[in-house]
């Protein structure tokens, strides 16, 4: 029996998009995605194009113009495109680059021809963006002729225009609008011009390109004359571990037997270091972002060699476990800018390429190079060998912390049994859930009495707490308050490791309190512990201060007495407005610690909603934050001690206690 929803599907059934539909209503095909990146990619191909003229030896200057409209132009100084009659094609040149996919002069570059080092090998950068345009505008330069030529959603509008040029020199200027019809957004950021025109500046030694953005009327200009040995050498200029090692190379082979043998050309650079650490390869002076050949190449050959030296050199210790590239990772500073006449990219945005030769002579000439550089430099080997050994049993440390961290944080836990003292609330409903973290079993005591048992639960500091901004991870997690209270609060930590990468437990998801209330005396002592919980947080879970989560209950300085009437005074400004507003005898208190408050006192001053007073803890200025705690908390003694002499009066409790 037929059914009668395929019925319809038959041999008139099968169509194929033409001309500009093929990129217009699949622009995800050719530029990887449909939204911004893809609009993005377009723009890299046009300056693709301009590059590979300028790595002909054919000018020695891009311009760039970013819009405020959201258009674009790009400006080379290189031959002009060919745009005029193909008598061996029977068709004008401007047609095949510019309405024609697959269409171009870079398919012979393996024999020698032109563009034997080229980002556009495909024939689909210039004909799709086009075709992605809202319009196009193109004006070429040579032969004496200015071409111009006119585009709109992928048609051409008045064919070629020809008359005689008045500008010196040859070259070609393209500007487009990407379709709005086409990308879900086109919308491209300056970063994104800034990011791509300095990589390229990067990786092709020599070649200026200037940047003119219309909506700030700046001008970015990006130049390496010595390229990427002047790249590294400009950000590892502070505190290197090494100086900078160049090597280059040229070679020729094939994937497979069956296959073409192609060029193979490349140059890198490199050197370790304590603060920075980067990976960046290039091919045909596209930047790799997933890497692909050249990253296996360097994983390969830096841990074989590098492993090589230390076992020679019997820098393991007994039974040792051997590096791994992470280790290596964490201080190396490499970039690889690579050419070869045929290239297998993953796709057509190029972010990888799998040229099994390329990663093959890769690996081998690094494993040769750096094993003569040990050699040749016996006190920078000594150095990367002994930094990365320290990467290695540091991440180990780290990885056994982390273990033991989660094993401490994380489980079923049944806070009532598990941790001392910590008095839970009854709602599940964690919106409503407030935690006290209070100063001593004293406090705990009236403020348990003092509470709303029904969201408000409480968990007392026992002793001094530790100062998490000296002590090593190690000691944090030995010290069985912060663990209780990390327990409490449910959610597990954030650790960055400068060496060890991030081992974080952390889930904002698993907090099990609307609000971490911090509740101390309004004394000095006070004060210290508040600031020591606080750098806890900061350096632990510095998300809960983001994300609003934690404050300060603060106390009342006055109990201040009236008759049968009592007011609260929290600061001596305060206390003066009150005492002027009352009649009669007036009695004035400086308030207890909390610990000898009575509970109804603790409920209407420090934990009822309604009366209570709450001071948000903010990361409104985070760095200057950590500056502070730093100069406080931290080891520098010297700084500490000069803030005290210059500031250290404006802390001082001036209060008249005659």
């Amino acid at each position: 029996m037929q059914n009668s929803s395929n019925s319809s599907y038959n041999n008139e059934s099968i169509t194929s998009l033409k001309g500009a539909d093929r990129v217009r209503l699949r622009p995800g095909v050719i530029f990887g995605s449909d939204g911004l990146e893809g609009c993005e990619h377009a723009v890299f191909e046009i300056l693709s194009n301009s590059i590979d003229e300028a790595r002909e030896g054919f000018g020695n200057k891009i311009d760039v113009v970013r819009y405020q409209d959201g258009s674009i132009l790009i400006k080379d100084y290189g031959r002009g495109i060919p745009v005029d009659y193909n008598p061996k094609e029977g068709r004008f040149n401007w047609e095949l680059v510019f309405c024609e996919l697959y269409a171009g002069g870079k398919y012979q570059n393996n024999s020698g021809e032109n563009y034997e080092f080229s980002l556009g090998l495909n024939g689909l950068g210039t004909c799709a963006t086009q075709y992605a345009s809202a319009y196009m505008d193109a004006v070429i330069h040579r032969d004496g002729t200015r071409y111009s030529l006119h585009f709109e959603k992928g048609e051409n509008i008045g064919g070629l225009t020809k008359e005689e040029s008045k500008q010196k020199g040859t070259g070609t200027e393209i500007r487009w609008m990407p379709d709005r019809d086409v990308f879900t957004d086109i919308a491209i950021p300056l970063s994104y011009f800034q990011d791509i025109l300095r990589r390229q500046a990067i990786v092709n030694a020599g070649l200026t390109f200037t940047l003119f953005d219309e909506e700030s009327n700046e001008t970015f200009t990006y130049f390496y004359e010595n390229g990427i040995r002047d790249y590294l050498e400009d950000m590892t200029r502070e505190n290197p571990l090494t100086g900078v090692h160049y090597l280059q190379t040229e070679t020729s082979g094939q994937d497979r037997e069956d296959k073409p043998v192609y060029k193979l050309k490349f140059e890198a650079a490199f050197c370790f270091h304590n603060q920075v650490n980067l990976l960046e390869y290039y091919h045909n002076s596209s930047f790799l972002e997933y890497g692909g050949a050249p990253d296996k190449a360097v994983k390969n050959s830096f841990v074989s060699a590098i492993d090589k030296y230390l076992k020679t050199n019997n820098l393991y210790k007994k039974d040792e476990k051997k590096i791994t590239f992470q280790d290596i990772e964490d201080s190396l500073v490499l970039v690889i800018n690579s050419f070869s006449t045929i290239t297998s990219y993953e796709n057509q945005t190029k972010k990888a390429i799998t040229n099994k030769f390329i990663q093959e002579a890769m690996t081998e000439f690094f494993k040769e190079q750096l094993a003569i550089y040990f050699i040749e430099n016996k006190i920078e080997a000594d150095k990367i060998a002994e930094q990365v050994l320290a990467n290695k049993r540091s991440r180990e440390t780290a990885e056994k912390t982390r273990v033991s961290i989660r094993k401490k944080l994380t489980g079923g836990i049944d806070m009532n049994n598990r941790v001392e003292k910590f008095v839970n609330c009854r709602t599940k409903d964690v919106n409503r859930r407030e935690i006290y973290i209070v100063e001593g079993d004293s406090a705990l005591g009236s403020c348990k009495m003092g509470r709303d048992a029904e969201f408000q639960a409480i968990i007392p500091i026992r002793g001094k707490i530790l100062n998490c901004l000296k002590a090593d991870y190690n000691k944090i997690f030995s010290n069985d308050i912060i663990i209780d209270l990390m327990k409490v609060l449910g959610c597990g930590v954030e650790i960055k490791s400068k060496h060890s990468g991030n081992l974080n437990s952390f889930d904002l998801e698993q907090l099990r309190w609307s609000k971490i209330i911090l509740c101390t005396d309004a004394d000095v002592d006070g004060f210290q512990i508040r600031t020591l919980l606080l750098t806890m947080l900061y350096r632990l879970v510095p998300t809960l201060i983001e994300e609003k989560k934690v404050y300060i209950a603060e106390s009342p300085l006055y109990e201040i007495t009236n008759g049968k009437d009592t007011y609260f005074a929290y600061s001596d400004a305060e206390k003066m407005q009150i005492i002027g507003k009352l009649k009669g005898k007036v009695k004035i208190n400086r308030s207890k610690g909390l610990g000898e408050n009575q509970p109804e006192m603790m409920w209407e001053t420090t934990m009822n909603p309604e009366t209570r007073r709450l001071i948000l803890v903010t990361p409104d200025d985070v760095e200057r934050t950590q500056e502070m705690f730093e100069l406080l908390l931290g080891e520098n003694l010297a700084g500490r001690k000069q803030f005290i002499a210059e500031e250290g009066y404006k802390y001082l409790d001036m209060t008249d206690i005659s």
